[in-house]
């Protein structure tokens, strides 16, 4: 008798246990706030925000000594993790620029399983852009383009009309920039230059963050 009670006990703890775990990426976000805590973060500074590529993106400041800038890149985050962090990464910092690259895991996450269209990343982006607009107002968006990878180059034709879409978009809303950083990672031949990337093939070398900076900074506002 005892062992028929314990069953639903013990599936109910389970079940509870289950409800109850983190969200993705919330042990960054809570490292995020720690260092909040401990020294509180100027306003009107530029916030990069987004996916690993500003993550390992970590000596950004000396490509752009001359600005005031923020890195919350974390993991491998989707459009999805930023709408549900926006609260916690985003509104309170009151940036005077938000530079967002975000959008490349969302469709590479679901690529094997239930492929995430590019009309679904521009969706998503819409719902960040709304959130960003109806808590900061007018402030300053840039949207830094879906970069190619070697690893993740049979998702290409995707990621080019995901930037597409979002570069459309842009153009029908105040004090955007769509940057294109996409382009200029590609070969003469059209293939990317794996010359750009560490040994995973995903995430950049010096040589790719060197051409970022070049097309990045002279979008940055002063």
């Amino acid at each position: 008798m005892k062992k028929v009670l314990l069953l639903p006990l013990l599936v109910i703890i389970t079940a509870a246990g289950f409800s109850q775990a983190a969200p993705p990426f919330r042990k960054e976000i809570d490292a995020f706030l720690k260092t909040d805590s401990l020294s509180k973060p100027a306003s009107r500074q530029l916030l990069f925000v987004g996916s690993s590529s500003f993550t390992f993106w970590k000596d950004i400041k000396d490509y752009f000594p001359a600005y005031p800038i923020m890195n919350r890149g974390f993991g491998g985050s989707t459009l999805l993790d930023l709408i549900r962090y926006a609260d916690e990464v985003i509104i309170p910092y009151k940036p005077k620029q938000i530079i967002i690259y975000c959008g490349e895991n969302d469709i590479a996450d679901a690529w094997d399983k239930n492929r995430i269209t590019p009309d679904t990343v521009l969706l998503r982006f819409k719902t960040l852009f709304t959130t960003i607009r109806k808590k900061l107002g007018k402030v300053p968006v840039v949207f830094v383009s879906i970069k190619p990878s070697p690893s993740r180059w049979k998702m290409e034709n995707d990621f080019v009309k995901a930037n597409q879409l979002i570069k459309a978009y842009l153009r029908t809303q105040r004090k955007t920039k769509y940057v294109n950083v996409h382009d200029a990672m590609l070969l003469s031949d059209g293939n990317v230059n794996p010359e750009l990337f560490i040994k995973d093939n995903l995430h950049m070398n010096a040589k790719g963050y060197a051409i970022w900076q070049k097309i990045i900074g002279p979008v940055l506002l002063k």
